[in-house]
């Protein structure tokens, strides 16, 4: 070994380090940030490590150097303006985007490095088959889960004929030529049948999934790239490669299995589809007429003479990008002497923490921000509920077998005095079913957008004070 390479492996020792160290630092939010630089250092330092060793081995010739500088500045400069333009609603889309582009990227350095070695044993050629096949699974699955979250393609499952059958097939296709690359055999043509059939079967499958299921699709996805990078790092002797690899496919993997249980759903039942419609199609049980609706300054009124107020975010709020608005409110309602606090689902939104991420957006404290299993024992204490574009995960239809989301653990806000619930209309959610909360006797709707709805709240309230 050069002196060279022992540096460089310092290096990647010292990146794997931040990366761990990183991930601790984000288990909480006054730390996330330290830990989120802290990890983007590390591979920072990692990237130049690699051009510098890269650059050394071709003999630090121009053609190289072209190479990993124009490579560099395509990834970082793609990843920065996307970073920079998200807004905050679209960045479940955009996580589906960048996990695709991780699992594209670990599929193509196993199909390199197959080409690029005449004789790779079966060992290394395992791991190439098992890099590509994932790889292209995440990568096509990614796209399609991103397409679902930005509303280009259905959120309803799309169950394509003989599905079953497609699907199977396909899963074999991919198998056997795994199996053949492992085994040597087949040519260059083993690992290109592979990855199309994982290509394919990403696409089948996450089609046939619905929108209920995206939190989960994605945190499965992003396990798999994390798989895919690490097999990838195997492949190419890259210690840093595998240890980032393990570290998102591990936490990905409990991710995956911490929604499936938020949602009381088997992750079998999730793979196989098949659940759950797009968002704001029209009720099916026709039970508005038994609604009470309730107007901004009516509600301004109980909220404003709460003793306790807890709001409950859902995806309606980040559709209409009102969490300053729903801040700004609770400000009003605490200089009022009023007691808020944020209850979250673990599932409320499109990808797992999507609430946290507004709710910070808005500088709530995270002090107020309250999970299920702190908020659910405080509801029979609280005055008032404010749920904002949440639908699902209030359901008290998940208490009673018979229903799509039987057994599914919900936010149980009609155990509070009074709901008053800011939604665009009566519509189902993505689970196809009427919100029995709509028509509980101590619930009020307030129709309308969420920004503007709580805009007229705000001025209501300010208007009493006045």
């Amino acid at each position: 070994m050069t002196a060279l390479q022992a540096a460089v492996g310092a290096v990647y020792l010292g990146a794997a380090a931040c990366f761990v160290l990183g991930l601790h630092l984000m288990n909480a939010p006054p730390t996330a940030r330290r830990g989120n630089a802290l990890s983007a250092g590390g591979m920072a330092a990692a990237l130049l490590a690699t051009a510098v060793l890269a650059a050394a081995v071709e003999g630090a010739s121009a053609a190289a150097w072209a190479v990993i500088a124009g490579g560099t500045a395509l990834g970082a400069g793609g990843g920065l303006a996307a970073a920079l333009r998200v807004r905050m609603t679209a960045m479940p889309q955009l996580v589906s985007l960048f996990n695709a582009v991780g699992g594209g990227a670990a599929a193509l350095i196993g199909a390199y490095e197959f080409g690029a070695r005449s004789d790779p044993g079966t060992a290394v050629a395992a791991v190439i088959a098992l890099d590509v096949v994932i790889g292209s699974l995440a990568f096509s699955g990614s796209l399609v889960a991103a397409g679902k979250l930005d509303g280009r393609l259905p959120g309803r499952p799309v169950l394509l004929p003989a599905r079953a059958a497609l699907t199977a097939v396909l899963a074999l296709a991919a198998a056997a030529g795994a199996v053949l690359t492992a085994a040597g055999a087949g040519g260059a043509a083993a690992p290109a049948a592979a990855g199309a059939a994982a290509l394919l079967l990403g696409v089948v499958g996450v089609l046939a999934i619905g929108g209920a299921d995206m939190p989960v699709v994605v945190s499965l996805l992003n396990a798999c790239t994390g798989l895919a990078v690490a097999m990838a790092g195997f492949a190419l002797d890259n210690s840093v490669m595998v240890i980032a690899g393990a570290l998102v496919g591990a936490s990905g993997a409990i991710l995956t299995k911490l929604m499936a249980d938020a949602m009381n759903r088997p992750l079998s039942a999730v793979v196989a589809g098949g659940f759950g419609t797009g968002d704001g199609g029209p009720a099916t049980g026709g039970g508005g007429a038994d609604v009470q609706r309730i107007g901004a300054d009516d509600a301004a009124i109980r909220l404003a003479y709460a003793a306790r107020v807890v709001m409950v975010p859902g995806y309606g709020l980040a559709a209409a990008q009102a969490q300053h608005e729903l801040r700004e409110l609770a400000d009003l309602l605490a200089e009022r002497g009023v007691r808020v606090d944020y209850a979250v689902h673990p599932v409320a939104g499109r990808m797992p923490g999507h609430m946290n991420v507004l709710l910070a957006e808005a500088k709530v404290p995270y002090a107020q921000m309250k999970e299920m299993e702190q908020a659910n024992p405080e509801f029979p204490r609280t005055d008032v509920v404010l749920v904002v574009g949440a639908n699902d995960v209030t359901n008290p239809a998940a208490r009673r077998p018979g229903t799509p989301i039987s057994g599914m653990p919900i936010l149980d806000v009609d155990k509070a005095e009074t709901v008053i619930v800011v939604k665009r209309s009566l519509g189902h959610g993505y689970a196809g079913i009427d919100n029995e909360l709509y028509t509980a006797p101590g619930t009020r709707m307030l129709l309308g957008d969420a920004k503007e709805a709580l805009a007229s709240l705000t001025a209501a309230v300010k208007a009493l004070v006045g």
